[in-house]
């Protein structure tokens, strides 16, 4: 018998996952299926790329069966749009073969779409905690029947500050309901949550947290300057045609657009970017282009860097290390999904040493530096970059030792020690 069959799971969502070659299931499902049709709560710990969406959307579907009501019965909260409209793709290709009713709610577009589809009456909320809110404050739908709430990619809800919202949420919903948590890390502030909204949960754990998948292999190169690590990148996508379809990550915005456009002059392939500023729409259809093939590099921020699933992404390069060590194991997580292998490039110049450190020990093993390649041409740091570099030095050892005063602040004291001690052998001049 199929393994789904064996876990309950009933025929027609059987049938949908066929329909996407999709016949066994993975260990967090596998684990995760039986506590959850079962009706207990529970803590999920898995990596991205191993199904945990399919593990709470499937017993979701098989408890509500059909269509009923108007009122919506499941909530599932995620971070982010991106992740809003990827758990919508992954829901609806599953209830395909039923009447289930869902809606998605985010923002960077109208809310009157998304209002109108809650007034006809859905089953399923999936939806971002900011857009939930906004759209409940208008008095439009009611909570009460809602019996099951997802709280996915919690690590990443806690990092970007949405705790009160998540409190206010908890407020507006029924207290007797089944609580799941998923998260690809589970730090002291996803427990917060744990211990405050969930009762006596079951812990599945498929992967120690904060491991990063097996079938990514890791290449970390120490690169002086911002020009050296543009040069880098042109060389490899220059030289490795085998970098077919690339996911470069940088930390900011107006690195991303900086970025695409020396890309795009290279003329080394088809180039995109997603990042929070470009619309909804630009947005999608980039990365709709980017998993059918037709773009090799697509450049983003860490907009991107969860619960984005595209197969086959041949590398992940992360142009600039993330300070949000947590979103390392994301980004490269992007690759080497549903167990096929892929490669992670990480460029680390000397002010990002300290947040290698720091990933190193989150993954417990250490990234081997590689040489750059010997005809590579290695630009000089400019002195704007390196006062930069410096600064970013200074406030790493200042978030670990307080009493840290910064390197401009030994210098001036040697300068001033040196004048005092001048000035102490100085023997003034007898007037008379």
């Amino acid at each position: 018998m199929s393994g789904f069959t064996d876990l309950k799971v009933t025929r027609q969502f059987i049938d949908a996952l066929d329909a996407q070659g999709i016949t066994e299931p993975t260990e967090i499902q596998n684990k995760a299926l039986p506590i959850l049709m079962a009706g207990q709560d529970l803590i999920g710990i898995a990596q991205t790329g191993t199904g945990k969406t399919l593990a709470y959307l499937l017993p979701i579907v098989q408890k509500l069966k059909y269509a009923q009501g108007i009122d919506p019965r499941v909530l599932i909260l995620v971070p982010t749009k991106e992740l809003v409209v990827q758990v919508e793709r992954v829901f609806a290709a599953l209830v395909v073969n039923s009447d289930l009713r869902w809606v998605a709610l985010y923002g960077g577009i109208g809310p009157k779409a998304q209002s109108e589809k809650l007034e006809a009456g859905v089953d399923v909320i999936i939806a971002t905690p900011g857009r939930f809110l906004e759209i409940y404050a208008k008095r439009i739908f009611v909570t009460k029947a809602i019996k099951t709430m997802v709280l996915d990619e919690c690590d990443r809800m806690m990092d970007m500050g949405f705790w009160p919202q998540l409190r206010e949420i908890q407020e507006k919903i029924p207290h007797k309901k089944q609580q799941l948590l998923f998260s690809a890390t589970f730090p002291e502030k996803v427990q917060r949550i744990a211990d405050n909204f969930l009762l006596f949960p079951q812990v599945v754990e498929v992967t120690p947290s904060a491991t990063p998948a097996a079938t990514v292999s890791q290449v970390l190169y120490a690169v002086p300057n911002y020009a050296t690590k543009l040069e880098l990148l042109l060389y490899l996508l220059l030289n490795r045609p085998e970098m077919s379809k690339v996911m470069v990550f940088c930390r900011t915005k107006d690195m991303v657009t900086q970025l695409s456009e020396k890309l795009i002059e290279a003329k080394l392939g088809e180039v995109r970017i997603i990042h929070s500023n470009k619309g909804q729409n630009a947005r999608i259809n980039a990365l709709d282009e980017f998993k059918e093939g037709k773009i090799r590099v697509l450049v983003t921020t860490d907009v991107s860097a969860r619960g984005i699933d595209v197969v086959e992404v041949s590398h992940v390069v992360n142009f600039q290390i993330p300070h949000q060590h947590e979103d390392y194991i994301h980004r490269i997580g992007r690759t080497g999904r549903a167990f096929k292998t892929g490669e992670a490039i990480s460029f680390m110049d000397v002010s990002e040493k300290y947040h290698i450190h720091k990933i190193e020990k989150l993954m417990n093993q250490f990234l081997i530096t590689s040489d750059l390649p010997g005809d590579l041409f290695v630009h000089t740091t400019p002195k704007s970059e390196t006062i930069e570099q410096n600064r970013d030095i200074d406030w790493q050892k200042r978030k670990e030792d307080p009493n840290f005063k910064g390197a401009f602040h030994e210098k001036k004291f040697l300068i001033n020690s040196k004048k005092s001690k001048k000035t102490s052998s100085f023997k003034p001049k007898k007037r008379f």
